[in-house]
């Protein structure tokens, strides 16, 4: 995750990455950013693990009180297409109308854009 989680010019901390992948648990990981050192937080909770179907998970509220206005909930599908490939589909439900100022969309589009090269 350290590898390719976060948006151009920022790094994930290795030491920051806490999971616990059962349906309830919580994870959380730290961003950094690369040109001014300012840490920025995200947790969440596992709603449902499928595997190798699906994920979902909450995302963005890192104080863990689950309160709707901050988290947005995700969605990861997978399917095998034969000849070991898998197609992955990404769902982002925001608690709002996201905006290109907001950030979200683009980092997560960042994020899965590296993705392939750490596979």
């Amino acid at each position: 995750m350290a590898e390719w989680a976060g948006p151009e010019g920022f790094t994930t901390r290795r030491d920051s990455i806490v999971a616990e992948p059962v349906v309830g648990g919580r994870y959380e990981s730290v961003m950094v950013s690369d040109t001014d050192g300012i840490e920025y937080r995200s947790a969440g909770v596992f709603r449902e693990i499928a595997e190798p179907e699906r994920l979902v998970f909450t995302w963005g509220d890192p104080t863990g009180d689950g309160a709707a206005d901050r988290e947005s909930v995700i969605t990861v599908t997978f399917a095998d297409i034969g000849d070991g490939k898998t197609t992955m589909t990404f769902h982002l439900l925001a608690p709002g109308p996201l905006s290109p100022e907001d950030g979200a969309a683009a980092g997560w589009g960042q994020s899965l854009d590296r993705l392939p090269r750490v596979l």
